[in-house]
């Protein structure tokens, strides 16, 4: 039983191994060499077999594909319109879909294609290509093609396989091309995506084509109401940045009357907003809490002589780079040898025929003789020749036709072996300076194609959108001294509220209670925090804090000012020494601010009444003890100007700060 139960592990084993590598290499996963999957490269291959000029009907196509491909025809179907709509290596005709709206192709039967002229130029030579049998049998297919431009990094690539996945970034056409001139002359170089959509791009965090980039959409504004979407990020649409903004308009972050899709060949989106808010913020807002800026982590994987692999962008093109010049050098070896097999067989002709080879044969009795007659005729002339003459050579001179001798021109055959000459000596100078043929070859690509491609995404370094600071204040969390519950869903009644106050989501509240303990909370639904809240606010960095406390071992009074504490969120911190008769009596914000204590009466004191002038006291941390206020008793503490704070609901020491609740001073 065990000898089976292991027999079907290693079966289970071997064939998810060998699935998991056909997924990698045979479907996923785009090959460095050409930068195409196997579906993209057998669409063009069938596109090159057919190609005559003139457009053929993509089901056509589709379906002498399926010859080299063995899925089924619409994941050629959706390929070959990927391809096409990247605008590089597929002319097209029909109705494509549009990458700004994400609407669909047409059927295949009713739309068009055919090679570009820039595939015809970089990416076929069969002379280069090494070819294997179609999954069938019936026909060849090519390894990889020779593509002579860095189409990885052109194009870009996704695509997701067992156990591993590929994000790479497409990147601009003319400086892929000026990168690889830089390689050439060993000059530094750097690459930034650039993408079909346009839109801005943040690439500080790019990490060489495996970290992390933020893509914003290009807005304008109108007028203060109205906002203007002129260019989308990329891996969105027109629809699902419509569809994030109106979300974000039903959770309350954003406020519009109306989002509206105007986009043709180009995009432009309407957002016309409500009364009382204005382009200006909500710009930011958009770039907060919708689809308007999205963040991309590419991951550049692909596959190296049949392994999977990670690489930076600079190893990519580099190694595109040697394969080019090896490429363009093998280019010319074969026809340097073409151009010398035809200079040796005009030679060989014009000694054939000028010397009357053709003679010494008129009396040979066996074609074994006429070979070696001719070949022996031809012995002093050996020097003349490139290479030594074979019996392949005789059989072409032995071919040629009576007609042509007698109407042999010898002027016309030197010219033309002149002309051979020349090829191979240019042919041999270029061999001698490989760099800067590959360097003019690159220059000509650019020349010819290169105002076709310019940049459309924008490079920008993006500043951090707070959320916090953009979120509307669209919560008003109230407090029920009564009920002990703190939270927006808490609703405002009467008396029985003892305060409220706007905020968002994203705020933190900081509570201080009469005892001097406080704490830092989320924004909650309903949440019960007590029955002795002394002050509840949002969390505002720098606010000064003026304090009288009572000390409840001493029964005496200290006067403390500091900042907003750091904190950890729901824990509880004091602000001095927990005492059953310790507590706060006075509490205000801010500069400027005063206070008056009134002290137990002594017979012999002039006075019993303190002022207090928080600006004299230095602002120190939380928990100082401070400076006590007399060595009396103090009876209560009002403000400055001698009457006690009138009670109400709502009692904000600064806008939009906080609220301090209005307690009975037990000691009057």
């Amino acid at each position: 039983m065990d000898s089976q139960q292991g027999k079907l592990r290693q079966l289970f084993e071997y064939n998810f191994l060998e699935y998991t590598s056909y997924v990698i290499k045979e479907r996923a996963i785009p090959d460095i060499n050409d930068g195409l999957k196997p579906v993209q490269r057998r669409i063009l291959q069938t596109l090159h077999i057919m190609d005559d000029g003139r457009f053929h009907k993509v089901a056509n196509v589709v379906g002498a594909t399926m010859k080299l491909h063995p899925h089924g025809d619409q994941s050629i179907f959706a390929a070959l319109v990927n391809i096409a709509n990247k605008g590089f290596l597929i002319d097209r005709q029909g109705n494509y879909g549009n990458i700004f709206t994400g609407d669909a192709a047409s059927a295949p039967r009713y739309i068009e294609c055919r090679l570009s002229p820039l595939a015809r130029a970089i990416l076929f030579n069969k002379d280069l290509t090494e070819f294997v049998d179609s999954y069938d049998g019936r026909m060849q297919e090519p390894v990889t093609l020779p593509s002579k431009i860095p189409l990885l990094l052109l194009q870009g690539a996704e695509g997701i396989a067992v156990g591993m996945a590929t994000k790479i970034m497409p990147h601009n056409f003319c400086e892929l091309l000026n990168a690889q001139k830089k390689i050439l002359r060993n000059e530094e170089f750097t690459l930034y995506p650039d993408f079909p959509q346009g839109g801005m791009v943040d690439v500080s965090l790019y990490n060489h084509g495996n970290g992390k980039i933020r893509c914003r959409a290009r807005m304008e504004e109108a007028n203060e109401k109205t906002i203007l979407i002129k260019e989308i990020p990329y891996t969105t649409t027109t629809q699902s940045l419509i569809d994030s903004v109106e979300k974000a308009a039903k959770a309350g972050k954003i406020k519009i009357i109306s989002i509206n899709d105007y986009t043709a060949e180009e995009v432009e989106i309407e957002i016309k907003l409500a009364r009382g808010i204005y382009a200006k913020d909500t710009i930011k807002a958009l770039y907060a809490f919708t689809d308007c800026e999205v963040p991309i982590s590419p991951n550049l994987t692909l596959v190296q002589n049949g392994v999977p692999r990670t690489a930076t962008v600079e190893e990519v093109l580099r190694y595109n780079t040697e394969k080019l010049l090896a490429d363009l050098t093998r280019e010319l070896e074969i026809d340097k040898n073409r151009l010398e097999d035809r200079l040796h067989a005009r030679l060989l002709e014009q000694i054939f025929i000028e010397e009357r080879i053709y003679k010494t044969i008129e009396e040979k009795t066996s074609y074994k003789a006429v070979i070696a007659g001719v070949d022996e005729a031809l012995q002093p002339f050996i020097k003349e020749l490139k290479r030594p003459v074979v019996t392949e050579d005789i059989e072409r001179l032995l071919e040629i036709r009576i007609k042509r001798i007698s109407r042999y021109d010898i002027n016309k055959q030197k010219k033309e072996i002149k002309a051979l000459l020349g090829e191979i000596k240019s042919i041999v100078n270029h061999l001698k300076d490989m760099v800067l043929f590959t360097t003019n070859y690159i220059d000509t690509i650019l020349k010819k194609y290169g105002e076709e491609y310019p940049r459309l995404t924008e490079i920008k370094e993006f500043t951090e959108v707070s959320v916090r600071r953009v979120a509307l204040s669209n919560l008003t969390v109230c407090y029920d001294r009564e009920e002990g519950f703190l939270g927006h869903q808490i609703k405002m009644s009467g008396e029985k509220t003892d305060f409220s106050i706007p905020c968002s989501e994203y705020d933190r509240l900081l509570l201080i209670y009469e005892t001097g303990v406080y704490k830092v909370i989320q924004v909650t639904d309903k949440l019960f925090v007590g029955h002795d809240v002394r002050w509840v606010g949002k969390i505002k960095k720098g606010l000064v804090f003026n304090m009288v406390y009572r000390e409840g071992r001493e029964n005496l009074c200290y006067v403390k000012r500091f900042t907003t504490p750091k904190f950890i969120l729901d824990k509880e911190y004091k602000l001095f020494d927990h005492h059953k008769r310790s507590k706060i009596l006075f509490l205000s914000f801010g500069e400027e601010k005063s206070a008056r204590a009134s002290l137990m009466p002594s017979p012999r004191a002039k006075a019993n009444i303190v002022e207090i002038f928080f600006d004299e006291y230095l602002v120190k941390g939380p928990t100082a003890k401070g400076k006590r206020v007399s060595t009396r008793i103090v009876r209560r503490v009002v403000d400055a100007t001698g009457k006690k704070p009138k009670e109400r609901k709502i009692n904000l020491p600064l806008p939009g700060m906080g609220t301090q609740v209005p307690r009975r001073n037990d000691d009057e």
